[in-house]
């Protein structure tokens, strides 16, 4: 669900905006490679700061960055992104040791930490920029978004709250976002974060 006509787009650009490298949390670099049988998933649930914050704080969860996804402008940078044209939600990469850490474990905090039932918004954040979105890296993370969403929506339905209208779907290419957005809210310990959950339980993990 998105509010952009691809031909409206910026042209962004052919090389990547300047962003940093090491995590301040974990002191591990937000580029690849990452260690062997780590693997990664992007996740938008709204402003990402707050997103960030909330996975690097999963034990098992090797490093975060943040980042734009899903849209059509190559190498966007955040204030193109806010436009809503590039047709990009803000995301957080998640790279993680799936030894200590479920795919199943991290599905259910996305469900149950934000409003997928929103659309093209999150709280007072308004824009296909905010958007609800798993983007995956491997066709068993595909499938298992996919019947999460399915059994998050039965809890739903229970509990009487709207439909499911996350997008989800195979990664096409994670663009970082700006230095100053990697780890804002370690940066800005009184930044703003609008996670907010539906106060439904996701059976799942």
């Amino acid at each position: 669900m998105t509010l952009f006509k691809k031909q409206q787009a910026p042209e962004g650009r052919d090389t990547p905006i300047e962003t940093s490298d090491l995590h301040t949390i974990t002191d591990h670099s937000i580029h690849p490679p990452f260690p062997y049988g780590h693997e990664e998933i992007v996740l938008g649930m709204g402003c990402f700061w707050g997103v960030e914050r909330l996975f690097w704080q999963q034990d098992g969860v090797y490093v975060t960055a943040a980042g734009y996804a899903g849209g059509t402008t190559p190498n966007p940078t955040y204030k193109e992104t806010c436009t809503g044209l590039t047709g990009h939600t803000e995301v957080v990469k998640v790279v993680y040791d799936p030894q200590r850490i479920s795919l199943e474990k991290l599905l259910n905090t996305f469900w149950e930490q934000h409003d997928p039932t929103q659309g093209n918004r999150q709280g007072n954040d308004i824009g296909s920029q905010y958007r609800s979105a798993i983007f995956t890296t491997t066709d068993v993370q595909l499938n298992a978004a996919l019947q999460s969403a399915e059994k998050f929506q039965a809890a739903l339905d229970n509990a009487g709250k709207g439909r499911i209208t996350t997008e989800i779907k195979p990664l096409d290419v994670f663009y970082y976002a700006e230095a100053y957005h990697q780890q804002y809210l370690d940066k800005n310990p009184g930044g703003y974060c609008g996670l907010k959950g539906t106060g439904v339980t996701c059976p799942i993990g």
